[in-house]
């Protein structure tokens, strides 16, 4: 896809030029996804299950968080990221690693990050234990993760699935990792994925009204007391 987004909007490091970063700070993240047969309403083919989740700061990302790799490599890091907010221990490997690349500068505290992003597949049963063991023995459940969500690929009447979802907000370049990442894996159609995305800004910009109109009232009632 057009070289991983413009090479993640030309931010895209090697692994060894993203270590060899002197002051740098780093965070691995990784997309866990299985093939499924299932349908939704017994009619609407899933295709495939992905993994994101709801993060304390009511963004969506993908599992993972900061390590240090004066410490620990890469995989080691996230693998124990994954056991606090998984509740499982999943062993992360070099062929797992798809981009290094520089955090969006969206604000001070994404200065000299540098974010390495994994996709793992999975059986489809592996992903139900994960989410099982995700809201029940992480440590992090509830607190640093709301919860897991998995992303609808599917398109309903009106827009309804893959463009809605895409329309929320996410961490960092989390939705250019998982936008790039259907495409490469061929989870979805080039122009299906073009129309959800369009669709998408629509749904924004309409969220935007929405809230200009919750600002109002809010002003409104304010004034009152």
């Amino acid at each position: 896809m057009l070289n991983m987004l413009s090479k993640m909007a030309s931010g895209q490091l090697s692994r060894a030029e993203a270590l060899a970063c002197s002051g740098c700070r780093h965070a691995c993240h990784v997309m866990l996804y299985a093939d499924t047969k299932s349908q939704l309403f017994g009619k609407i083919p899933i295709r495939h299950i992905i993994l994101m989740q709801m993060r304390f700061d009511g963004l969506l990302g993908f599992p993972g968080g900061l390590v240090n790799p004066a410490e620990e490599t890469l995989e080691a890091g996230l693998s124990r990221e994954l056991s606090e907010e998984l509740g499982v221990a999943l062993p992360m490997s070099v062929e797992d690693h798809v981009v290094s690349c520089h955090a969006p500068a969206s604000s001070p505290s994404s200065s000299r990050l540098i974010t390495h992003f994994y996709v793992k597949k999975m059986e489809e049963e592996q992903i139900r234990e994960v989410e099982r063991a995700a809201a029940s023995t992480a440590t992090d459940h509830g607190q640093e993760v709301l919860g897991m969500v998995r992303v609808p690929l599917y398109t309903m009447k009106g827009g309804g699935g893959l463009a809605s979802f895409l329309s929320h907000s996410f961490i960092g370049n989390a939705r250019s990792q998982l936008v790039d990442s259907l495409l490469r894996l061929n989870l979805v159609a080039p122009e299906e994925l073009h129309k959800a995305l369009v669709h998408s800004v629509k749904t924004h910009m309409h969220t935007t009204e929405d809230l200009k109109a919750a600002i109002a009232l809010t002003d409104a009632r304010r004034k009152r007391f």
